[in-house]
């Protein structure tokens, strides 16, 4: 399995007893920054979740640095309370991009 994949099915138990009752699916192409900040504690932690597998790619490391991650999470928090009507994946280009 390719990390990207682990990541994902980390992500998806972890987040399975809490939106169960409340399952949809969510096009983070669409998804604005505003939905994002609005989208509560469970929402947000699985967006910066696949945004830092996502922009990690399959030839890092399987590992989670919590530093990285935090700063990457206020620099993201940071940008998408001041430009609300941009899509998280443009957003998250601007800030990770390589």
């Amino acid at each position: 399995m390719t990390r990207t994949t682990i990541v994902m099915a980390a992500v998806i138990a972890s987040l399975a007893s809490t939106t169960a009752s409340r399952a949809e699916t969510i096009d983070l192409a669409t998804l604005s920054c505003k939905q994002f900040l609005e989208s509560g504690d469970d929402g947000i932690k699985m967006v910066l979740t696949w945004m830092d597998g996502w922009y990690k790619g399959d030839s890092d490391e399987a590992i989670i640095d919590t530093n990285v991650f935090v700063e990457n999470a206020k620099k993201f928090g940071a940008f998408c309370a001041t430009n609300p009507n941009i899509s998280i994946v443009n957003a998250a280009e601007k800030i990770l991009g390589k």
